[in-house]
């Protein structure tokens, strides 16, 4: 018996081994967000039918999935080496398996008590839901961070393949009958060609914000990560308007304008260190200046997200009120970015104006590092197309030869008639 459980755990190891080969890293975390999302779902309906073999169960699936998803992590950031973008991955990861599953196994263990001595109906599962939301908010903290990295090109792909997934956001629990999201695509064809032309405009925002990001490397320069962060958030709020990406519900735009808003302060307190150690006037002007833009537009994104949820939860005429907000939700974020790509040049010139004055003995230090990114690696030679190998050879035309004294009898001078 002991061979055969040995031979069942090398077989299974191997083929854990061989799924994670063919599978990317971005794909399984969509995943088994997703999964943890449902587990957690149907921990809640367990508790509340004082199910306790199936929320023993349940439970035990997200301590499994939570685990898998520290070790897959960890060992893809033994690929990088250590800077800043890995060490904020691996504090997510250990945030989540010392405090978010801890306190969820401590929730668990105290449902589970009150279950069997049959006081499940007086048991207040408030703490309850809360430990299981940190769980997976936990998840998808890691998640958003491991696609900081990624390339636009890399983010678009896999917009498109949480939609297919069907992924949901980390408020979207519990919800019941068609979501908001989906509610976008019943608006009328006039108000989708609306819409259809703001989005346009917020890509073209989106186009100078990439071109201005994608030429610095990032491990050392937190001012674009956050730039790229709040980039894809706001091109999350933007698929949603058109029934498309992560964000289900309205709950969701509202946390997302909340993590952009976050992420804005955050920029903020970077780039004041820039502006107090700038000695240009003009350069420390224009900082503080796209500073204070920045709080203004984060805060209207805020005020947007707000009034189209109460708008939506009021009333069930979504055709009627539908169109103004999300104009006003689009517009806001294309002036944010706008201000984030102002601020990200900005940020470079009052850094290379404060390299050049200071002296050699000064104590300053730079905020961030502003290093461009390595160029990729293109092949010395140009391989060849393997469809020009295999095309037809057909035979030249022959040179037709001709005798030198027929030449010599065609040949007329000037004074020739």
């Amino acid at each position: 018996m002991e061979m055969y459980k040995k031979a069942w755990e090398n077989h299974i190891r191997l083929l854990t081994e061989a799924v994670d080969d063919i599978t990317s890293i971005d794909e399984f975390l969509t995943i088994s967000e997703s999964h943890i999302l449902e587990d957690v779902n149907n921990c809640i309906i367990s508790l509340r039918g004082s199910n306790a073999e199936t929320l023993d169960r349940v439970a035990g699936a997200i301590q499994g999935r939570a685990a898998r998803v520290a070790h897959v992590v960890s060992c893809e950031m033994e690929n990088y080496e250590s800077g800043i973008y890995t060490e904020k991955v691996m504090k997510l990861v250990q945030d989540l398996e010392g405090f978010a599953v801890a306190e969820f196994v401590t929730q668990v263990n105290t449902a589970l008590e009150r279950i069997s001595i049959g006081s499940a109906t007086q048991f207040d599962d408030s703490d309850f839901v809360e430990a299981s939301r940190k769980v997976y908010d936990a998840v998808h903290d890691i998640r958003c961070a491991v696609l900081m990295i990624r390339t636009p090109e890399e983010l678009e792909d896999m917009s498109d393949l949480e939609d297919g997934h069907d992924a949901l956001s980390h408020t979207s629990v519990q919800t019941e009958g068609k979501s908001d999201r989906a509610k976008m695509t019943e608006l009328p064809e006039e108000e989708k060609a609306k819409i259809a032309e703001q989005v346009a405009d917020f890509k073209k925002v989106k186009g100078r914000l990439d071109a201005e990001i994608e030429i610095w490397d990032e491990t050392s320069n937190d001012i674009i990560v956050l730039a790229k962060k709040m980039c894809m958030i706001m091109m999350e709020m933007t698929d949603f308007t058109r029934g498309r990406g992560p964000l289900k519900n309205t709950s969701d735009v509202i946390n997302a304008a909340k993590t952009i808003s976050d992420s804005g302060n955050r920029m903020d307190a970077l780039v004041r260190q820039i502006a107090n150690q700038c000695q240009d006037p003009s350069c420390k002007q224009d900082l503080l200046a796209y500073l204070e833009q920045i709080k203004l537009y984060s805060h209207q994104l805020k005020i947007c997200s707000k009034v189209k949820a109460e708008i939506q939860n009021l009333s069930e005429e979504l055709i009627v009120s539908a169109l103004d907000s999300i104009t006003s939700l689009i517009l806001s974020a294309k002036n944010l970015m706008n201000t984030v790509v102002d601020t990200v040049k900005m940020s470079y010139i009052a850094s290379i104006k404060i390299i050049r004055l200071q002296s050699p003995s000064a104590a300053l230090h730079s905020v961030v590092m502003w290093r461009m990114k390595v160029p990729e690696k293109k092949p010395l030679i140009k391989r060849e197309n393997p469809k020009d190998l295999s095309a037809v050879v057909r035979r030249g035309s022959t040179k037709k030869k001709v005798h030198p004294v027929k030449v010599m009898s065609e040949f007329r001078g000037r004074n020739a008639p």
